[in-house]
């Protein structure tokens, strides 16, 4: 129901790296989860009314601030697709990021308000009036919260919008503490437990956790995360089609907003190659893969030596070493100097994120290299591997 709707509204609704389609997903989102949240909002805070209870209150107020992040989100996303000027040549796709953020301190400061409320009413009950159609009312929230889950969900992984994806935890959260409010209606119904206060308080418990997991996830984002693998895993294979690119490293993807990145690369050939001929290449890869993903590409060409028996024996020699080590690890840029008394191996090593422990890791290579031949001095540089899908292992157990 929810690909029908959707497909509806948006032409050639699958293309969703395109900024156009994210807008208009975004937008209907935004629009849906603004209009239910508004409705919920005002049928619980008059059923609070009516019964005097502060957890359906509670329940109310919370759907109002989800309304509030509704129209944030909206704002968000429309704001996103402006075009880049002078002062932010990169467009204004981080402005997504900011909306999730500001949906996650309103429902924050929600949640405390909540919370104050819940712990008040706890020490100082007042009477309530709680009917059956109440309870039922609370039944039908929590199924329009559990389909509002699912939608912004689909529209928020279709399209890695951080705002509906936040919308959509802070949706099932609601399906809980709307269940508490009804399960606090019914006990006092039922049993005469005035357990009203406490309701609140769990609901605003539950409120606390959706803001924290969507603060957390968006501070992480705007901090710099992991990068998208699945796009970086098709950028590699992309390149490695091509004639003439023997090898591809030092892939980092530049993140200014949700589907909008700029991707840079190094891609090795042989020096033995005509360069002209390597050039055109590259620069076809470069026009061919912007296209296609919609990421703008810089290319960097690393000539390397193939027809140097010596060089490639040494080069094969290191790279099985580094491949049998736990996590396997990979090499590039790899030179053989010559000198008097010593041969010079100068080559990078492509580090795993988190590995820390490079003094020791520079011994044991130089160690070993000095087992294929005493003459051999490693002059090693570290960078990081931010792919692990260039590791075709990590790839498969990832």
């Amino acid at each position: 129901m929810m690909a029908w709707l959707i497909g509806k509204l948006v032409k050639n609704s699958q293309d969703t790296e395109n900024q156009q389609v994210r807008q208009a997903y975004g937008t209907w989102g935004s629009l849906i989860g603004l209009a239910l949240n508004l409705l919920l909002s005002l049928m619980k805070i008059i059923m609070g009314i009516l019964t005097g209870s502060v957890a359906f209150m509670a329940d109310g107020v919370n759907n109002l601030s989800d309304a509030g992040g509704s129209l944030v989100s909206l704002v968000a996303v429309r704001m996103a697709q402006k075009p880049d000027d002078d002062d932010h040549p990169f467009g204004h796709g981080r402005i997504e990021y900011l909306g999730a953020l500001a949906v996650g301190i309103l429902i924050a400061f929600f949640g405390v308000e909540l919370l104050t409320s819940g712990i008040s009413a706890i020490f100082h009950p007042g009477g309530t009036a709680f009917t059956w159609l109440a309870v039922g009312l609370m039944g039908v929230g929590m199924a329009v919260k559990l389909w509002m889950w699912r939608f912004y969900r689909f529209l928020g992984t279709k399209t890695d919008n951080p705002t509906l994806l936040a919308a959509a935890k802070d949706s099932l959260s609601d399906v809980f503490a709307t269940g508490a409010v009804a399960l606090s209606a019914a006990c006092a119904l039922i049993f005469s437990w005035p357990i009203d206060g406490y309701m609140g308080v769990l609901v605003s418990l539950l409120v606390l956790k959706a803001a924290w997991e969507v603060l957390q996830d968006v501070i992480t984002r705007l901090l710099g995360g992991k990068p998208d693998k699945e796009k970086g895993r098709r950028i590699v294979e992309k390149l490695l089609t091509y004639p003439g690119i023997l090898g591809v490293h030092d892939l980092v993807l530049h993140d200014y907003g949700p589907g909008r990145s700029i991707a840079s690369v190094h891609a090795e050939v042989s020096a033995e190659s005509d360069f002209v001929a390597a050039h055109e290449v590259i620069d076809q890869a470069e026009r061919e893969i912007s296209k296609e993903m919609d990421i703008p590409i810089c290319i960097h060409m690393d000539p390397i030596l193939t027809r140097d028996e010596k060089t490639e024996k040494a080069r094969s020699q290191m790279a099985e070493y580094l491949a049998a080590l736990n996590p396997p690890l990979q090499l590039h840029d790899f030179r053989r100097v010559p000198g008097d008394k010593n041969i010079n191996l100068v080559f990078d090593v492509a580090l795993k994120p988190g590995m820390r422990e490079i003094s020791t890791l520079r011994e044991g290579i130089s160690a070993h290299a000095r087992t294929l031949d005493p003459r051999y001095r490693c002059v090693i540089h570290f960078d990081r591997d931010y792919f692990s899908a260039v590791d075709p292992e990590e790839s498969e157990n990832g």
